[in-house]
């Protein structure tokens, strides 16, 4: 079951690309967040979508807003990933427990191992303002992240 738009968000602790941990709570009060789930690193649609961020990034990370991006790859091979695409916002590894934070937004797809393509405005008191989970072969549309940004 997805989050509910009004629910709180669950707080998470991942790893990053560069093995720093990061909290969602460690944004509360502080800046707006927009959560991505993808399915994985180097492949085509995921690749399409966190290039697209990049390449608009002030939009997503700026003083009132924090991009994060989940997946259930390694940390290790996130930082490839980062490296390789000129990913410069956090890519947290939700590899173990495998999926635990993907299952708690209701995004993890158990016959595929991964999770599907969710994305969370949550804002600064930590509730989640805005949300769309596609399937792992639909991209998602940017200009709804801003749209939804501009709305808190």
């Amino acid at each position: 079951m997805t989050i509910e738009v009004g629910s709180q968000a669950p707080d998470f602790q991942l790893k990053d690309n560069h093995g720093r941990t990061v909290r969602l709570s460690e944004f509360r009060g502080e800046k707006n967040v927009v959560l991505v789930f993808y399915p994985f690193a180097f492949t085509g649609v995921c690749t399409g979508e966190l290039c697209a961020l990049r390449d608009e990034l002030p939009r997503f990370e700026n003083e009132g807003t924090q991009l994060l991006a989940v997946s259930n790859d390694s940390i290790h091979t996130l930082r490839v990933f980062a490296e390789q695409e000129g990913l410069e916002y956090p890519l947290l590894s939700d590899f173990w427990p495998h999926g635990e934070t993907s299952r708690a937004y209701g995004v993890f797809d158990e016959d595929k191992g991964c999770a599907v393509r969710g994305t969370f405005v949550i804002d600064k008191a930590g509730t989640v303002r805005w949300s769309v989970v596609n399937g792992l072969p639909d991209a998602r549309d940017l200009n709804d992240y801003v749209k939804a940004l501009e709305a808190l």
